[in-house]
């Protein structure tokens, strides 16, 4: 069985509102889903429309063909980079949660990344951003809680630094 994933993912001034959109297709089948967040980026909202992707597949072992417009998620898989962070812990690299989020579900599967041109008329490419940017701009958005929580700590560290306690 073979499933096919159009993602995207919309951060409005990146670190911004973000949102992420999603369109699977297989056979005659077809779902479209799509999410905002209060606080995120782009890259975070890009890998998280695969890995929402893949969480949403009821069967194991299907070979998914994801197609994405970021090269951050497509070349961290096809150039092996996430191997090597796994290796060193992810030693100065960002989204270590979400990547090992992806690392678990994606060992469930056959999954095959092909990386198009963002904005460059690719239908289903089209539509998953349309899905992203609505998200980012919706209500009720979730929180990041993982992001707000690295970007709260870099805060008072910086703060920290500013005012000395001696």
């Amino acid at each position: 069985m073979n499933v096919t994933i159009y993602t995207d993912g919309s951060a409005r001034g990146n670190p911004g509102r973000g949102g992420y959109g999603v369109v699977l297709k297989s056979g005659v089948h077809f779902k479209e889903m799509c999410e905002g967040f209060r606080l995120t980026t782009n890259n975070r909202m890009e890998l998280l429309a695969v890995i929402v992707a893949l969480e949403t597949l009821k069967f194991e072992q299907l070979t998914v063909h994801v197609y994405t417009d970021s090269k951050y998620v497509c070349e961290a898989i096809e150039k092996n980079w996430l191997n090597n962070w796994l290796r060193t812990d992810f030693k100065g690299k960002k989204n270590k949660d979400l990547w090992l989020r992806y690392h678990q579900i994606a060992k469930k599967h056959i999954v095959k990344f092909h990386w198009i041109k963002g904005h460059a008329g690719h239908a289903m490419n089209e539509r998953c951003d349309e899905l992203a940017t609505q998200a980012a701009d919706g209500k009720n958005l979730k929180i990041d809680h993982v992001y707000e929580q690295v970007q709260q700590a870099a805060n008072n560290s910086n703060s920290s630094q500013k005012h000395p306690l001696f």
